[in-house]
C-alpha cells in the first residue's frame, strides 16, 4: 500500500493557502544556494505556479509536495524534479524551512516517504540529488536513506564570490 503519511509528518499536494509560505521560502536569500535561485519571485508568479500545481508529473516533469506535521503546520517542501519516465529517474530536493525544525527527523521521514512513493508508485529505477560539499546535514540525511556519493563536481556553484564543489548522490532501486 502506498502512503504519503508517516509517524510524525505527511506529504500533501500544494494548495492555494501555501502562497505565503512558498513566497517566503523562495525569497529567503539564505537558502538560495541550495535551490539555485538567483532572483526573488513575486506573489503573482507563485500564484500562477500554484494554479498549475495540479498538473501531472508526467506532463510538467516535477512534483512538489508540502511536508506537514499532524497539527497541520507546514514544515517545508520536498520535490521530484527532472522527472524522466523513459529512463526511470528523477532528482530529489528537500527543505525543512525553520532551523528549529531541523534535525528532528522530519526530513528523514519525508525523504523516506518520497523514496518509497517514487519506487513503488512511479516505478522509478533511480533517484539522485546534488548537495554542496559543505552541507553536512543533507549529506548525512541522504546517506542514511541509502544514497551513495558517486561524484564530485569541482567549482560547480558560484556563491558569494567563490566557487563551491557539489556532490552527486544516487539511490538505485534494486
Amino acid at each position: 500500500m502506498i502512503t504519503l503519511k508517516g509517524d510524525t509528518v505527511f506529504l500533501r499536494a500544494l494548495e492555494p493557502e501555501d502562497l505565503d509560505f512558498i513566497h517566503e521560502v523562495e525569497n529567503d536569500e539564505s537558502i538560495w544556494e541550495i535551490s539555485a535561485t538567483q532572483t526573488p519571485y513575486s506573489k503573482f508568479l507563485i500564484k500562477q505556479y500554484l494554479e498549475n500545481a495540479h498538473k501531472d508529473i508526467f506532463e510538467v516533469k516535477q512534483l512538489r509536495l508540502v511536508v506537514s506535521n499532524y497539527e497541520e503546520v507546514v514544515l517545508g517542501m520536498i520535490d521530484l524534479f527532472d522527472f524522466d519516465f523513459k529512463n526511470k529517474k528523477a532528482g530529489v530536493g528537500i527543505l525543512i524551512k525553520e532551523p528549529d525544525d531541523r534535525l528532528k527527523g522530519y526530513g528523514r521521514e519525508a525523504l523516506k516517504l518520497l523514496v518509497d512513493y517514487s519506487f513503488m508508485h512511479l516505478d522509478l529505477h533511480q533517484l539522485y540529488c546534488n548537495i554542496s560539499e559543505e552541507n553536512e546535514a543533507s549529506i548525512k540525511l541522504f546517506t542514511k536513506q541509502g544514497f551513495k556519493k558517486i561524484g564530485l563536481k569541482k567549482d560547480w556553484n558560484y556563491v558569494n564570490g567563490s566557487f563551491k564543489n557539489e556532490y552527486l548522490f544516487q539511490l538505485i532501486n534494486n
